[in-house]
């Protein structure tokens, strides 16, 4: 691949090199245009290169009309790159499945948790982060090179960008995946009980057992490094959301449940919990910018946001009113947990909500496990990718079962690192490099609105679920 710069920039900054620097050859052209290279065999026509090793910002790019024109007439011939990436609909499948994920079970206890005034931050929250997804795809579109969340960081403030964004960025995906299998644990022991194995004369039983039993399923899915084969397991997942709700339906209607209707409205000593767990159901934001790169027709993007937002909300909202309107105040971190276990509908609900979270494994641990095997000494090994993504389940594993507490680590999450990832950073990157936001008018003063909101939801939802984690350990 060939990156057009100018020749006048580039001798004189070739010595000025960044801390973020990649490698490059530097071929320079009589035209006044130089190429930067990251392959050999592309500057095997030229008469002289050399090497040098340089950052390249975006706005140094000569006139790309110019430059593709300069670039087919001197570069070897290539094979055809059109028709590939995923298309809208299976990205619209991905999308969704890290959208409607483990959060579907909780919102009812949100919910609780905030009373029936809370539903109206629900959408609130939605609209934000759809919006603040918006700004991510309008940071991508300045530059065709970032592909993903950490390039977004790193074009808007540089080294210490992309190193603040990746912190937040993966050790939330991290935790997401720990969450699932703290869900399959919980759901797996109430539907068999007592169940339990040997390993080497120790007993393990219980949900650490079910703990163990569901990475050794999800840990193929993660072998897979095509986004395109992952739609076709993003797409299970989404039809497990739906099933589970229909489900948790016919537990009130016709297994004799019922829906009660409760009197709280509002409750404040709760909210702070709610509003933590409604942000986490759309901390999809790690996993957008990759989503959008893979995309055949990365414009489409914003349509895919619109469908996926709209599709989780309608669902969150049924999920919350269903399972709120079931058990009220009783309702524990998962609804599941509260249904009877006798019932085909809740065996059916259980048996979906174990699916789901094995449909969406993958996905969520996708952005990690590349990060990693790029900075790999070697190379693109497919063994060595197989060594990292089942290091990488193992750990979560090990996490699981050492922090079993579903709710508290989700309002955490939701409170900390979703708010920093989903709002925050979205709104701070695209103020960074977009000069036309800085300037003070209506966009300006929504951007800050969001983030003096966020800021406020960040600290009050991290110390509330920061205090109950430690006070149930």
């Amino acid at each position: 691949m060939l990156f057009p710069v100018k020749v006048e920039w580039a001798s004189t900054h070739l010595h000025s090199l960044l801390p973020q620097t990649k490698q490059f050859i530097l071929i320079e052209e009589n035209n006044g245009c130089a190429y930067l290279s990251t392959s050999k065999q592309q500057t095997s026509t030229y008469s002289s290169y050399i090497y040098a090793t340089l950052w390249v910002p975006e706005w140094h790019k000569m006139d790309i009309s110019k430059a593709e024109k300069l670039e087919s007439q001197n570069e070897l011939p290539q094979p055809q790159q059109q028709g590939r990436g995923t298309s809208f609909l299976r990205t619209c499948f991905n999308g969704l499945n890290a959208l409607s994920g483990v959060g579907i079970l909780s919102i009812p206890y949100a919910l609780a948790q905030g009373g029936w005034l809370s539903l109206l931050l629900l959408v609130l929250v939605a609209v934000l982060c759809w919006y603040t997804g918006l700004l991510l795809q309008r940071c991508m579109d300045l530059n065709p090179l970032i592909k993903t969340y950490p390039d977004i960081g790193e074009h808007a403030f540089g080294y210490k960008g992309r190193a603040i964004v990746s912190l937040f960025m993966y050790l939330e995906l991290y935790l997401v995946a720990v969450e699932f299998l703290i869900l399959e644990g919980d759901n797996l022991d109430k539907l068999f009980p007592n169940m339990g194995f040997k390993v080497a004369g120790l007993k393990i039983g219980g949900r650490q057992a079910f703990v163990l039993l569901t990475s050794l399923v999800v840990l193929p899915t993660t072998w897979l490094k095509s986004l395109g084969m992952l739609a076709y397991v993003s797409a299970g997942g989404v039809l497990a959301s739906f099933i589970l709700v229909v489900c948790i339906f016919w537990v009130g209607a016709v297994d004799g449940v019922g829906f009660h209707e409760s009197n709280v409205l509002l409750n404040w000593r709760g909210m702070p919990i709610a509003i933590s767990m409604f942000t986490f159901c759309y901390c999809g934001h790690s996993v957008f910018p990759t989503l959008c790169s893979s995309m055949r027709d990365r414009s489409r993007f914003s349509n895919v946001l619109f469908v996926c937002f709209i599709t989780s909300t309608i669902n969150y909202v049924s999920m919350a009113v269903l399972g709120y309107l079931m058990y009220g105040e009783h309702l524990k971190s998962q609804v599941t947990l509260n249904l009877p276990i006798k019932t085909i509908s809740t065996k059916i609900a259980i048996y979906t909500t174990v699916i789901n979270p094995l449909t969406k494994y993958a996905i969520i641990t996708a952005p990690i496990t590349t990060a990693i095997e790029e900075k790999s000494l070697f190379g693109n090994s497919r063994s060595l990718s197989i060594i990292i993504r089942t290091a990488l389940v193992i750990s979560t594993v090990i996490v699981a079962l050492t922090v079993p507490f579903f709710g508290y680590i989700m309002a955490f999450i939701g409170s900390f690192l979703s708010v920093t990832s989903s709002i925050l950073l979205p709104c701070l990157c695209y103020l960074k490099t977009n000069k036309t936001a800085q300037k003070f008018g209506f966009e300006l003063v929504i951007i800050v609105t969001i983030l003096v909101a966020g800021s406020f939801i960040g600290v009050v939802g991290t110390f509330t679920s920061i205090k109950q984690i430690v006070s149930h350990l």
